[in-house]
């Protein structure tokens, strides 16, 4: 199980040539096992205080805790964790008393604090709130309690990017380096040139997990080879997709993992500087990661003439107002700039010609985490994991119609299927699968059929998608394709920074044209229906023109969600166009009201509610509802207790 693979992955028979004392130094044994939680001597309590977390309800939990052991004058470790994934089941409490392995709680608010931990305390497992315990060889299990990983959650995970993220406490260097962290960083610099990084890298397949899936090691050699001589790294934590929050998650859950790739990675290019992009509304997670860059600054791991070894690197973080085309690489190296984030054409590429005008290696959050693990354990043990053409993991965030929301690590070549069904729970309350949103707003809606289609770069293309940075949004059956088109195209033309005509206008068009189905043409003139139509037949010619002409991938990839709906789903337009008829309901402008006048009593609470003053009748009497005055808004259907409004 995974847990049994951290407490021997870092064997001193692993990689031969490191040996346990090499990799904690500073250590002694007897310290790297309390920190490994092999023992402990004292009952260790952690909470899940991820931003997940916190929003569930964990800041309060964590005070509920620290009451309860203050007034019960019980000496505890109070650790805040990351997420591990299961955000569904926020806030998360985990319990290890000495002697005995780790127990997950879920669902723990600070009304139940009390409640468990007056039973955990007593080594008596309450029967509410239990998700699992984490395996270890050398502890004692709890009797009846299974084991955290035969959970479907993880059974059919792979996880290594997210192995520590809810694990370990995050502010703690001393804690990753017990699990081996840094020590990738260390034979780098104590062994290997450049060149060699760059061949490694090469070697093991990686690709960017930030959307394109570029060979990560080509575009570190390009930069390398160039006759600059200053270069520059930046980590693109500008994760701006609604539905993913990947980055987030790792950056607030083990960032010295994200530090260690960095500092690699611009050793590998010769760069001195690196810089961070991430989102300024991210506060937890540049919190924490400002934290470990000043841990690593101490620890020597960053500075001048890191470990000895001549190599100089500065991290420096840059927030981000929160633009969606500031995902591009050349708008967010023109925003570290202080300019405007616009994109510019390519070529020139960054790794050409970048920040400052200086080669520029542009990797995302996910590819960097990669990196020490890459050089730990050698290219061919990540290549073996994934696909011929697509090596390694892919992180993504589950969110939608299914039952584990959350954050999920799997091999490439994964499918949909096992994705949703085995890992996520299937679809809420036993409705049907309609539709699969990967890749974000500039992403693809696939049907029920694509369910067995795999998760890599040239599957997904072949299938007219992309993976884009990972989030994976499931529709059920009550979702009408129609609004969720027009939701992306009103994102992405609010999100367009307006620099070229096609998407700027184009976008901006198309949403207008989605607006227009969807809604009733109460009071509409004969040119504006004509007008309508019109837009109608036009839609797709226009969205393959903004697809082809658009500057850069924010206008070329826009159209991509409606087109796909269109695809897949065109019968659903041709009824909100012909019928005037979302078969969801979801549509609001779309739904007709009326009233059984076999049911109304009379009450008369519809028509005092209707803003709109559309309902007439007498009290006591049969009321109606005048369509043309009907807004829609489905007031009158909420607050009739006799059942008595209906919706055509």
């Amino acid at each position: 199980m995974l847990l049994h693979m951290k407490l021997t992955i870092y064997k001193e028979s692993d990689k031969g040539d490191v040996s346990r004392a090499e990799r904690n130094s500073s250590m002694t044994e007897d310290k790297v096992s309390l920190l490994r939680r092999d023992t402990v001597i004292k009952p260790v309590i952690f909470i899940g205080a991820g931003t997940c977390g916190m929003v569930a309800g964990a800041d309060k939990t964590i005070i509920a805790v620290e009451n309860y052991l203050k007034e019960k004058k019980i000496d505890a470790d109070v650790i805040e964790t990351g997420c591990n994934g299961m955000c569904v089941h926020e806030p998360l409490m985990e319990v290890q008393l000495p002697g005995k392995q780790r127990l997950s709680f879920a669902k723990v608010t600070a009304q139940k604090t009390e409640y468990i931990l007056d039973h955990i305390l007593n080594y008596s497992v309450p029967e509410e709130n239990v998700l699992g315990q984490y395996p270890h060889e050398n502890l004692q299990p709890w009797e009846n309690i299974i084991n955290i990983y035969d959970l479907p959650f993880f059974k059919y995970q792979t996880r290594v990017v997210l192995r520590n993220c809810g694990f370990i406490d995050p502010y703690s260097i001393e804690e990753y380096e017990a699990w081996g962290g840094y020590l990738a960083m260390k034979r780098v610099l104590r062994k290997y040139s450049s060149d060699k990084v760059c061949e490694i890298i090469e070697e093991s397949g990686l690709r960017g997990r930030g959307g394109g899936g570029y060979p990560t090691g080509h575009k570190w050699r390009m930069a390398l080879n160039s006759p600059d001589d200053e270069r520059y790294l930046i980590c693109n934590g500008d994760e701006s997709d609604p539905g993913a929050f990947m980055d987030r998650a790792i950056f607030e859950g083990d960032p010295h993992r994200l530090i260690e790739g960095i500092i690699i990675a611009a050793y590998a290019i010769k760069a001195k500087r690196a810089f961070v992009y991430i989102r300024a509304s991210y506060s937890l997670a540049v919190e924490r990661l400002k934290h470990a860059i000043n841990e690593a600054v101490k620890a020597g791991y960053l500075g001048h003439d890191i470990q000895g070894s001549g190599f100089n690197l500065n991290i420096h973080i840059r927030e981000g107002a929160g633009a969606f085309v500031c995902g591009e690489e050349t708008a967010l190296i023109a925003s570290i700039e202080g300019k405007r984030g616009t994109p510019l054409p390519k070529p020139p590429y960054p790794v050409q010609r970048g920040l400052f005008g200086k080669p520029t290696v542009v990797n995302n959050v996910e590819t960097l985490a990669n990196v020490a693990d890459i050089i730990d354990k050698g290219p061919s043990w990540f290549a073996e994991t994934g696909t011929a053409t697509s090596k390694g993991t892919k992180v993504f965030s589950i969110s939608g119609k299914v039952k584990n929301t959350g954050m999920v690590e799997v091999a490439m070549g994964t499918s949909f299927r096992d994705i949703i069904y085995n890992i996520a729970g299937g679809i809420k309350n036993y409705k049907k699968l309609k539709a699969i949103q990967i890749g974000g707003p500039s992403g693809s809606c696939l049907p029920e059929e694509s369910l067995d289609e795999i998760v890599d770069y040239e599957s997904l293309k072949a299938a007219d998608a992309m993976m884009g940075s990972g989030g994976i949004v499931v529709m059920d059956e009550d979702s009408c394709m129609v609004d969720i088109a027009k939701f992306f195209a009103d994102f992405l033309q609010r999100e367009s920074c307006g620099k070229c005509i096609p998407c700027r206008e184009g976008s901006r068009r198309m949403h207008e044209i989605l607006q227009n189905i969807t809604r009733r043409p109460i009071n509409e003139a004969g040119y504006e229906t004509l007008e309508r139509f019109k837009g109608v037949m036009q839609l797709e010619n226009l969205a393959e023109v903004i697809r082809d002409t658009s500057l850069c991938g924010l206008g070329q990839t826009a159209p991509n969600s409606l087109l796909s709906a269109m695809k897949y789903f065109r019968e659903e337009f041709e009824e909100h166009i012909f019928d005037r008829k979302c078969r969801s309901g979801v549509c609001r402008d779309l739904k007709i009201y009326f009233i059984d006048v076999d049911k109304c009593s009379g009450c008369i609470v519809c028509a005092r509610k209707c803003p709109a003053n559309a309902i007439i009748g007498s009290p006591r009497m049969p009321h109606f509802i005048v369509e043309e005055k009907c807004t829609g808004c489905g007031i009158c259907f909420e607050v009739c207790k006799f059942g008595a409004v209906l919706v055509k």
